[in-house]
């Protein structure tokens, strides 16, 4: 029987980070996750390391603070990856008072400990681009900063860096039961091919977001012992509203905002909703009122309104809020994370990850770790502030700019928009992504939009990626852009890689 010292079940952002911490301290790990990493709520977010500006009304100043704390720390952490992003905050007159706003943006601009990403500025939206796609009755706004990232390869760097620190992830792996034996666990769980497996744990972490007290249900002996709110969160991208490269932060009468961001493949990301739900996350799609909401929200900022034929596509997502007060609203219930520790002095413990935001993965990680401290007294202290995840160059956000020009020059024979989703997406391991190819001929097959066949077998082989899907959704993000027939072209290379190569990571 395998026998490790930490189980993790679910390999969302939460789960990846918590692997990547715990084996950097020295624990023997596994991560089982039922899916393709992000293959949830990990990849169905707005794409945003931010602090959560609305935040600060309902009074989360710590989770604000450290929220605007990781900002930069992940900033250096991957600046390959975390881009800095202006945000337009037009004022409406008919909701928070213009002085309100700019105290907020004060806060936010002074809470969170900022050295490198700019201070707010007052713009006038009378002229100039940042104006131009609002309606006339828009004429001031303030311009603040935070930064977007790609959610499903933040996970998957995490994952990467686990394993070059020594863990196990294993993903198409379901978790399937635990009960106790004295100190330690004895869990089961199911390969991709339906084979039943035991690993003893000395403790468990369930991360399984959205699925918490489903695994806590095939946990003997464990309860729920706190609230879980499932929340649905919906966006649409529509093609490109406006031809500048801010992001806009729009307010609403129902006191929620509502994001338009630059997004990948020349579209505009657009939301997001928060409604209750109830059933399987994994079957959550967005509602006719939600696209209704989302367009007439958006509406009331622009001179052209957003109609159902601008819609490209559109992504929902079922997000494991903690509610311990049993809020009415959705959207007021906290984005914080709270852990339930279930153990009895002398056995085995097992940790349940209830909330978080993509934001404080790290944070997250570092609390939960020291939760299980008392467990694994010999366990290495925390040191992920200040490590560099997977292709981003030593001296974080300010040694990456330094490095594009070097990787442009290098790779020059590549379309300039193709090479700028690679040098996102690989960073400085970009050669390693491309082995190295001296020239285009030498990337092997052309599926389609600037994917080519040594970057797939780089993510067959690196990064997780078991089919189609995987590359095309959470890897690369160009799904939306591929043809049927191209899409069938990458699913047959996958399979063809996998059968020939079955060890692939």
């Amino acid at each position: 029987m395998e026998t490790v010292d930490l189980l993790i079940v679910g390999g969302g952002i939460n789960g990846a980070g918590l692997a990547r911490d715990a084996a950097g301290r020295g624990l023997k790990v596994l991560l089982c996750e039922k899916d393709d990493l992000a293959s949830h709520t990990s990849s169905w977010s707005t794409k945003l390391i931010h602090g959560g500006l609305r935040y600060l009304e309902h009074r989360e100043f710590r989770l604000v603070r450290e929220s605007l704390l990781e900002r930069e720390v992940l900033l250096n952490a991957a600046p390959q990856m975390v881009k800095p992003l202006r945000f337009v905050l037009p004022h409406h007159k008919g909701l928070r008072p213009a002085w309100l706003l700019r105290f907020g943006l004060f806060l936010y601009d002074h809470i969170g400990g900022r050295r490198v990403l700019p201070a707010t500025e007052t713009v006038n939206l009378q002229t100039g681009p940042l104006g131009a796609p609002l309606a006339d009755v828009f004429t001031q706004g303030f311009e603040y900063t935070d930064c977007q990232v790609d959610d499903s390869r933040l996970v998957v760097l995490n994952a990467m860096d686990a394993v070059q620190r020594g863990a196990e992830v294993r993903t198409r792996t379901m978790f399937e039961s635990a009960e106790r034996a004295g100190d330690h666990w004895i869990a089961t769980y199911k390969d991709a091919s339906g084979n039943a497996h035991k690993v003893q744990a000395k403790a468990i972490i369930n991360a399984a977001g959205p699925w918490v007290t489903d695994v806590l249900g095939a946990v003997s002996g464990a309860e729920a012992r706190k609230k879980l709110r499932l929340v649905k969160g919906s966006h649409i991208l529509t093609k490109r509203l406006y031809d500048h490269d801010r992001a806009y932060i729009f307010q609403n009468a129902d006191g929620r905002i509502i994001f338009a961001i630059p997004y990948v493949n020349d579209t505009t990301l657009i939301g997001t909703t928060d409604e209750s739900f109830e059933g399987d996350p994994a079957s959550a799609a967005i509602s006719d009122d939600e696209i209704d909401y989302l367009c007439a929200s958006i509406s009331e900022y622009l001179k052209q309104p957003v109609t159902r034929d601008q819609i490209v596509s559109t992504f929902s997502g079922v997000r494991p809020l903690y509610d311990e007060l049993g809020k009415q609203d959705a959207s007021a219930v906290t984005r914080d994370y709270a852990f339930d520790i279930d153990h009895d002095e002398g056995r085995a413990p097992l940790l349940s990850v209830y909330g978080g935001k993509l934001t404080t993965y790290r944070k997250l990680a570092e609390h939960a770790l020291a939760e299980l401290k008392p467990f694994f007294p010999d366990m290495a202290e925390g040191w992920t502030r200040d490590a560099a995840l997977p292709g981003a160059p030593d001296g974080g956000y300010q040694a990456w700019t330094r490095w594009v020009p070097e990787l442009e020059k290098r790779y020059g024979f590549i379309p300039k928009p193709v090479l700028e989703r690679m040098l996102r997406a690989h960073g400085v391991n970009l050669d390693a992504a491309l082995a190295h190819a001296p020239s285009e001929q030498d990337l092997g097959r052309h599926f389609g939009h600037g994917l080519y066949e040594v970057e797939v077998a780089y993510m067959i082989n690196n990064e997780f990626a078991r089919s189609a899907a995987d590359i095309l959704n959470r890897r690369t993000k160009l799904d939306d852009v591929m043809s049927p027939d191209e899409k069938a072209q990458v699913a047959q290379f996958v399979e063809m890689s996998l059968r020939d190569h079955p060890q692939a990571a």
